[in-house]
């Protein structure tokens, strides 16, 4: 059976079988609606059914409480329509050369820039054309599994794809990349992979001239650099704040690189936040929470634009804190959650 849906700000329709969920019908027919996880963790896709009624796949309460599904919000990656739909949600800006493919690649270097991360890149064919947008991911396809990492790359720079991947001690694929599997294997250079992409809506919205703050935790620093080169690439002008929030100095993998961009790039600032520094790491900067921090510079964020990515935790904090503390606008929060194996387990029954 299917069903038609209509967008309500927009008037477009689309049709979705009853055996898909609403972005996959969405994502088919070239509407563009905004997206993560697409497993229910994250809550990217999050908007209100007006009319209609939907059947909701398992999905982190987190990413969508009771109360909010009680009054009619549905996370779209997961709910499947039961009736025509009337829907409220934010449409993304298509791109019009960005096709979502499979395509193998090679390990091209593996290069461990701290205890728990390293730094991936991949070599495509020749003859393949990647086209994808600052700030998007790709999925790893494995045998019985995918896995997501952001694209670190900006579009315009030539050579291998970069990925930043943190070891999640027991995650199978990162067991395997950091050569900690029970089975003894690991990733090595010349491995081939196959990947699915470009994927996602977590990049900059260009047809505004407003202020930006970023929010990086961990290796949510990954997509935010590849934004920040397209940014500089471009020759885009607007004040930019970046706020990177580490356990220990030592997780500013590319400390340096922040240091270059703040004496290169007109109007940019660079915050690095320590969460646990400890008495041997001498440092002197900020400490405490990487979201709190951009609060305390920035308590009246009306008309600012904010990128975050990382922890669900930082994300969900700084949008909740921003939006009800600092007045930011809740539709000029952009969010990329990294969500693990581990977050997606923790799934509430539909």
């Amino acid at each position: 059976m299917s069903y038609q849906i209509t967008i309500k700000n927009s008037g477009k329709t689309f049709s979705a079988n009853s055996d898909e969920t609403v972005l996959e019908a969405a994502m088919r027919q070239g509407i563009h609606l905004p997206y993560g996880c697409k497993n229910g963790a994250c809550g990217s896709c999050k908007g209100k059914v007006e009319s209609g009624c939907v059947s909701h796949g398992d999905h982190n309460e987190k990413a969508l409480s009771g109360e909010e599904a009680l009054n009619s919000m549905a996370l779209f990656c997961c709910a499947k329509a039961e009736s025509d739909l009337v829907i409220d949600v934010r449409e993304v800006e298509a791109h019009g050369d960005v096709v979502i493919k499979k395509i193998p690649c090679r390990v091209a270097s593996l290069n461990r820039v701290t205890d728990d991360v390293v730094i991936v890149k991949l070599q495509l064919p020749a003859t393949e054309k990647f086209q994808f947008v600052a700030g998007q991911y790709i999925e790893f396809l494995l045998k019985d599994k995918r896995r997501a990492y952001s694209i670190a790359s900006a579009p315009h720079e030539e050579g291998p794809l970069e990925l930043h991947i943190r070891h999640m001690p027991g995650g199978a694929f990162t067991d395997f990349v950091f050569g900690s599997s029970e089975s003894g294997t690991m990733m090595k250079e010349k491995d081939i992979l196959r990947f699915e992409g470009p994927l996602g809506s977590f990049f900059l919205r260009e047809d505004s001239n407003k202020p930006i703050i970023f929010i990086a935790s961990g290796t949510g620093f990954a997509p935010i650099k590849g934004i920040v080169e397209h940014i500089r690439h471009q020759g885009i002008s607007r004040p930019i704040k970046l706020y990177w929030g580490g356990r220990r100095p030592k997780d500013f993998y590319h400390h340096e690189l922040c240091q270059t961009w703040a004496k290169e790039i007109p109007g940019f600032e660079y915050i690095p936040v320590v969460s646990d520094a400890l008495p041997e790491d001498q440092w002197n900067g900020r400490t405490g929470f990487v979201h709190a921090a951009a609060m305390q510079d920035n308590p009246d964020m009306s008309g600012f634009q904010v990128y975050a990515c990382g922890a669900p935790i930082v994300v969900e904090s700084a949008k909740n804190d921003f939006v009800a503390k600092c007045g930011l606008p809740s539709d000029e929060f952009y969010a990329d959650a990294f969500t693990s194996a581990a977050d997606l387990a923790k799934k509430t029954p539909a």
